[in-house]
């Protein structure tokens, strides 16, 4: 029988390591887990063989960061474990054995290391920032003051998933456009590379003096044609520069206050961010964070930094740690029929119902917005892409009519 080199750490968190004679590698693991032992890493030795490459370690795939929709699955699944009675410390090490190769495996077992060391679920999480923001850990780290770990699970979960189905309704609104910028582009270069000069050619031979249009497009094509390729890297670096300027404090405020003016973009942009603010406040404040501690995480999380900065503003402008309607009502940046259900909340005693009320009616209006953006993006970028070929169309047509009648055919 295949034997096995393992390493595996005891309830108290002791490292141990051994041997163990299976017939598989999961056969192994189980044999060891029936021991009361946590397994970190399996080692066929050089004598076994369970259809994999001899020696091959079960070691987990090292990451610093994993994807929003790994962390989502990772929640549920440890949200149904522990809503079935599994301890967190058996609920994580049975999600750490099932590897599939993924970047969660690494940081799965790092959490089940920790735990069994004796730190806390929301002391293990803040060392992979990266993965798990701000806001995941405060609610987690209430979850634990409270006792309901697996309530709060379950509560990202719904929260996730709802701002995940915001970004996805906006991505959806910009797809179309998007397909019919791209191909009205290629076509157009396509024309000024490869149909244009053809005439030109003709136009040239035959000497006539061309159309002002026709010159126009002429030389349009010309200039693709010699300075395309500078053409292009001067738009990839203009690109780089503006990224780069955008990603600055400076640049990111311009960019995101600019967001919040353009016609059509800025109605879809301001409900989803008023939704996501309402959603994150009204959880974090289900879950028992304090006031003020909500408002600092969902200052970093509104993803907009100007809704950003007025939240940070009321902040510091609440006092007493409950009263939050008036500093944003005084700042302009906040509709007034949100800050008037605030206020409402404030009065009835009941935030967190207030605040899911918010988060639905912005959450429509964001259906309404995307709607109505995708219903008037699309005659417009058709007749703007309309103009542009018909340009080129009418422009060499004019040219061919000039020299026919030139020609007195």
């Amino acid at each position: 029988m295949p034997t096995y080199n393992y390493t595996a750490r005891t309830r108290s968190g002791e490292k141990i390591q051994g041997t163990v004679e299976a017939t598989t590698k999961r056969a192994a693991l189980a044999d060891i887990e029936s021991k009361g032992q946590i397994p970190v890493t399996v080692t066929a030795s050089s004598d076994a063989d369970d259809g994999s490459a001899k020696g091959k370690s079960f070691t987990w795939r090292r990451t610093n960061k994993i994807s929003t929709r790994e962390v989502l699955i990772f929640t549920t699944e440890l949200s149904d474990l522990l809503a079935s009675g599994m301890n967190l410390g058996n609920a994580l090490n049975c999600l750490a054995n099932r590897q599939d190769g993924s970047g969660k495996d690494a940081i799965i077992a790092s959490l089940r290391d920790e735990i069994m060391s004796g730190s806390s679920l929301s002391e293990a999480l803040e060392k992979h920032p990266n993965t798990f923001s701000t806001l995941y850990v405060s609610m987690i780290n209430a979850g634990e003051a409270s006792g309901a770990l697996a309530v709060v699970l379950n509560r990202l979960v719904l929260h996730f998933e709802r701002i995940q189905a915001v970004k996805e309704k906006v991505i959806m609104a910009l797809v179309y456009p998007l397909i019919v910028m791209v191909m009205g582009g290629l076509t157009l270069v396509f024309s000024m590379i490869f149909v244009v000069p053809k005439f030109q050619m003709v136009f040239e031979e035959l000497g006539e003096t061309l159309p002002l249009s026709t010159r126009i497009l002429i030389a349009i094509s010309k200039g693709t044609v010699d300075y395309g390729l500078l053409i292009i890297i001067l738009m990839v670096v203009a690109s780089v520069l503006i990224g780069n300027f955008v990603k600055t404090p400076k640049g990111k405020r311009w960019w995101h206050g600019t967001l919040l003016k353009m016609p059509l973009i800025k109605g879809v942009i301001a409900s989803g961010v008023y939704a996501n603010f309402a959603r994150t406040l009204g959880t974090l404040l289900e879950n028992g964070v304090p006031v003020l501690n909500a408002l600092g995480i969902v200052e970093r999380t509104v993803g907009n930094v100007v809704v950003g900065g007025e939240i940070h503003n009321a902040r510091e402008r609440v006092t007493d740690g409950t009263t939050i309607s008036a500093p944003f009502a005084a700042g302009e940046v906040f509709p007034v029929m949100l800050t008037d259900m605030l206020s409402i909340g404030e009065q009835t005693g009941d935030m967190s119902t207030a605040l899911t009320h918010i988060a639905q009616r912005y959450e429509n209006e964001l259906d309404r917005n995307v709607i109505i953006l995708t219903t008037a993006l699309e005659p417009i970028l058709i007749v703007v892409v309309a103009l542009l070929v018909g340009f080129v169309a009418v422009a060499i047509l004019m040219a061919v009519f000039n020299l026919t009648n030139g020609l007195n055919v």
